[in-house]
């Protein structure tokens, strides 16, 4: 196969992958909404006499939280948030439970053209812009008082046992078994799914990331892998267009007709454009020629300039190219909240300090360093400390988060949530970039506890 791995890189590095401005607004967003939802309840209680609340802080599920939101998504945006609340503390009516929703979100969201509405699985707001966020909700409870974990159940036509983490849990999980590649493979074949105004009805973005995972084909080079799972979901396809829940293989994702049409449209439309990427298995295949394919494939702009430049043969084309180019990086961070219940509105505490040694000497301790503004340098040792009031038994959980360009090119990010049980953590300085470190405290299945510290790590 031809290798246009470069440009298929800065392609999905610089067209697919949604910009962290445009993240950053999606969560600022959820978070507005959130306190638009606490305000109006506790209004709601007052007028009511009632005492509803949430039992632990949202979770956002569904495209945003897997990061599978792409740029030709712009202005269609879900943005899927579960509120969960006690069982005790609802009415037993669903239909009553989604009212309540809608009004307690009524009393803060008074600009809307369209009022907060109850549908069969949400309570929906719509912007003007295009997008929605939807509020799931949840009620939980524990079948034994000894049970460290709660079971979950959904508000939609009627109260249905669902864990609002698990799908989300589950893309995690196997995009991280398959070495981060996952992730890349779903946001290309959302790419490819609206390239086309004309494109209506095609699945949605679960049906289609459950079909990468189920046919994902491991290559190291990114066009490579998508190129032979697509077309292995095509095969696929052409036997068999039933999709099943991940997470409960008994019930389908195929809720109603139409979706069998989608089934169809994405194997006709897979079906015709991989066709134009036969040229690739050429052994002649030109460069501009694979361009002009993956453009026909995706139906992009960049692909089209790609073609210019190489028209246009300009002596400064290479290092342009060059300049262009997109570091490729797995993105491995890990979030607190996809793992378990979080729940800081307790009496706990977490206080996390870090004594920093130079030459076997001990330089200082962090925080101080930090708020005199003193510059950590590479070749430092670190030891984290963490103290809490919470009662043991608990758990321990650390996260290193580096950020920044070096980190990207190193390829070494990290962020994964890993346990330790215990409140003491080493690490080294090693590069440049304005790092940081979280810890967690969980017990009885809640993160009850949170903090974290920031590493600016300076050049030498």
């Amino acid at each position: 196969m031809k290798d246009l791995n470069s440009k298929f890189n800065t392609f999905y590095g610089k067209h697919v992958v949604l910009p962290k401005k445009e993240k950053d607004s999606l969560f600022e967003k959820k978070n507005l909404n959130i306190k638009r939802l606490k305000e109006g309840l506790k209004e709601y209680n007052e007028e009511k006499g009632t005492s509803y609340k949430l039992a632990e802080e949202p979770i956002v599920q569904g495209s945003v939280a897997m990061s599978t939101v792409t740029q030709n998504e712009s202005k269609d945006y879900d943005i899927d948030v579960a509120i969960v609340f006690e069982k005790d503390l609802l009415p037993d009516g669903t239909t009553k439970t989604k009212n309540i929703i809608v009004d307690a979100l009524k009393k803060k969201c008074t600009n809307f053209k369209v009022e907060p509405t109850a549908k069969t699985n949400c309570v929906r707001i719509v912007y003007q812009e295009g997008y929605h966020i939807d509020f799931a909700i949840y009620r939980r409870y524990k079948k034994n008082e000894e049970d460290d974990s709660y079971t979950y159940e959904h508000c939609g036509s009627e109260w249905r046992e669902r864990n609002p983490r698990a799908i989300t849990k589950w893309f995690l999980d196997e995009n991280k078994a398959k070495n981060y590649q996952l992730r890349e493979v779903v946001r290309l074949l959302k790419m490819f799914s609206k390239s086309r105004e004309s494109w209506v009805n095609m699945p949605g973005g679960l049906i289609q990331s459950v079909l990468a995972n189920e046919q994902f084909q491991s290559y190291e080079r990114m066009d490579e892998c998508f190129y032979y799972t697509v077309k292995a979901i095509k095969d696929r396809l052409a036997e068999d267009t039933e999709v099943v829940n991940p997470t409960d293989p008994s019930k389908s994702l195929k809720l109603v007709s139409k979706d069998d049409t989608k089934m169809v449209n994405l194997y006709n439309r897979l079906n015709d454009k991989l066709s134009k990427l036969e040229i690739l298995f050429d052994e002649e295949c030109t460069e501009y020629q694979a361009v002009e394919a993956w453009g026909e494939f995706f139906n992009h702009s960049y692909w089209t300039e790609q073609k210019e430049k190489l028209s246009k043969a300009l002596e400064s084309y290479t290092s342009l190219n060059e300049l262009e180019e997109f570091t490729r990086y797995r993105e491995t961070e890990e979030f607190i909240q996809y793992l378990f219940p979080v729940n800081y509105q307790s009496r706990y505490e977490l206080e996390l300090d870090c004594r920093v040694v130079r030459n076997e000497k001990t330089a200082g301790w962090l925080q101080s360093m930090i708020k005199k503004r003193e510059v950590l340098l590479p070749g430092c040792q670190l030891y984290f400390m963490a103290k809490t009031n919470v009662p043991a038994p608990y758990n321990v959980y650390w996260k290193v988060k580096n950020r920044g360009e070096v980190a990207q090119i190193n390829d070494n990010i990290r962020g994964e949530i890993v346990q330790t049980d215990s409140l003491n953590h080493y690490e080294e300085t090693s590069f440049k970039g304005n790092h940081y470190v979280e810890c967690y405290i969980v017990k009885n299945g809640q993160c009850v506890a949170k903090q974290r510290i920031n590493v600016d790590i300076k050049l030498s």
